[in-house]
């Protein structure tokens, strides 16, 4: 198994790492889902949210780190068969990944830092609080926050639907290749 991609196929760290990001997407969203419903006096009413900022700048830092290594990393071929609207699509459809989760991923970062305090990360460290002076900011950025997280989810079905598409229809290697790292 390589760390590396290939052009035949995805290294392991690039499956690790888009395997992680699916998870905390999944378990950012339901958290989210979770904590709307909470009031004052639940036991959840500060640690839900202290877990979902420490995930949200955890996974921030996490997606910094996987456009550098994709851009360190060759992009493998598409599987043979491919047409080209199916190719455009999903850069299409990659691209707005990318860009609906580093806007929601900043949006709840001024939703969090609004006030002008840091957020606190596990205890482990401080992101400080460097954008306060937006009109409205916690509740412009919260309405921009749940749109967009419902929007992520949207794509990421599309993009769960396209690849059971190949795999179960097309019966090609895309679904496989992100399960599977190259040798």
């Amino acid at each position: 198994m390589s760390i590396r991609n290939s052009v035949q196929g995805y290294g392991w760290l690039s499956i690790a790492l888009h395997w992680l990001v699916a998870f905390s997407v999944f378990t950012l969203f339901g958290l989210g889902l979770f904590m709307v419903d909470l009031n004052y006096y639940s036991s959840w009413y500060q640690t839900a949210p202290m877990i979902h900022k420490s995930i949200g700048i955890l996974l921030f830092a996490t997606m910094l780190f996987r456009l550098l290594w994709r851009s360190l990393n060759q992009k493998p071929n598409s599987p043979e068969g491919h047409k080209k609207w199916e190719k455009q699509g999903a850069k299409l459809g990659h691209f707005l990944l990318y860009l609906v989760l580093f806007v929601l991923m900043i949006s709840g970062y001024l939703i969090s830092t609004a006030d002008g305090r840091p957020i606190s990360v596990f205890d482990w460290f401080d992101v400080p609080a460097t954008i306060t002076s937006i009109n409205q900011q916690e509740e412009l950025a919260g309405d921009i926050h749940e749109i967009l997280a419902w929007t992520l989810i949207a794509l990421v079905a599309g993009h769960a639907l396209a690849a059971l598409k190949h795999h179960f229809i097309d019966k090609d290697s895309t679904l496989v290749r992100m399960l599977k790292p190259t040798k």
